[in-house]
């Protein structure tokens, strides 16, 4: 079976043959493992990525020696990954509380958070991790934080609009990413960068405390600065203002559909739908259940908006949000 790896995939894999610095090699190759399509036909390559991470790992902590501590992996968990990142004192502990039931420290100092602190957000009826990260300053970013941002689905620039350094913060936000090579991208802008070393990750700016009387000023700013590079949403995290705006953007800029499963002679089970990437089959779907089925799936009915009520269609037939599928081997 082929393995038919997408284009992000051999991106991934040219950022790990590029890259220098250990903690760069192993997120590209935790990037591959998380971006690789799962099916049978990449099962070796998967066990191949999984003993070249862990024989990586094991070297960066030493033979012997100190472990060297790093925070650059958080099991993925939900429909997605999304990464808050900023300068200090943005409000990205705040908007993580606001959005999930997490309890980071909030402070009015900077430097509060320490080590990657995720979440669950809800969004209708799946969940979206979030991930609160160390602020990104010239006076420190660790090390392995642009590696978590690199392999994260996307990322949300967070900021505070009454920052009198606001500009300052943003530019050196950017420009400290791009030292480690991210750079971060308007959703649906071209991603082909000149240097194929350099990681193109999605992302928005959420720009808090939208709901200080000063606040117009800052997104006016902020807009001037960014000419259109990066798109701007005001939320206030503590009036819980744009939040749920914010969360179904997310959600749509994950690219993925819900679907739902259905034994024969039963309801469809509305409670758990199956997250799969937008594009989806009927064979993608039976793999997500046991990837035996696959090779025995004969035909489903599927529910939804695309199709009549039960119709029959064959494994390749692609899905849509929402669909109810009930699988016949």
């Amino acid at each position: 079976m082929p393995a038919n790896l997408t284009p992000q995939y051999r991106a991934a894999e040219e950022r790990y043959r590029a890259a220098t610095d250990p903690d760069e090699k192993l997120a590209a190759l935790r990037e591959m493992l998380a971006i690789m399509p799962k099916h049978k036909g990449t099962e070796k390559l998967q066990a191949d990525l999984k003993q070249r991470i862990a024989k990586l790992a094991h070297q960066r902590e030493g033979h012997g020696g100190a472990k060297r501590t790093t925070f650059d992996h958080v099991v993925r968990e939900g429909a997605g990954q999304v990464a808050l990142i900023g300068p200090p004192n943005g409000g990205k502990s705040s908007l993580l509380a606001a959005l999930t039931r997490a309890e980071p420290a909030i402070a009015a100092y900077p430097f509060t958070t320490h080590m990657p602190q995720p979440g669950m957000m809800p969004f209708e009826d799946v969940m979206i991790q979030l991930v609160d990260t160390p602020a990104i300053a010239a006076e420190h970013t660790p090390p392995w934080l642009p590696g978590l941002v690199r392999s994260a689905d996307l990322a949300v620039l967070v900021v505070d609009l009454t920052e009198p350094t606001l500009l300052e913060q943003v530019d050196s936000t950017l420009a400290r990413l791009m030292q480690s090579r991210v750079q971060l991208v308007a959703p649906g802008a071209a991603t082909s960068l000149e240097d194929p070393a350099v990681a193109p990750v999605r992302a928005l700016v959420a720009a808090n405390r939208a709901e200080l009387p000063d606040a117009e000023v800052g997104i006016a700013l902020l807009a001037d600065l960014l000419a259109g590079r990066l798109p701007i949403r005001p939320v206030s995290a503590v009036e819980k203002r744009g939040l749920r705006d914010l969360a179904r953007e997310l959600f749509t800029l994950l690219d993925v559909i819900r679907v739902y499963a259905k034994e024969p002679g039963k309801p469809a089970d509305r409670e758990r739908p199956f997250v799969l990437k937008r594009g989806a089959t009927v064979a993608d779907f039976a793999l997500n259940i046991h990837r035996d089925l696959v090779a025995h799936l004969r035909f489903a009915r599927v529910w939804g908006a695309h199709t009549f009520d039960g119709q029959t269609v064959h494994r390749d037939h692609p899905l849509a949000d929402g669909d109810v599928v009930e699988l016949h081997a």
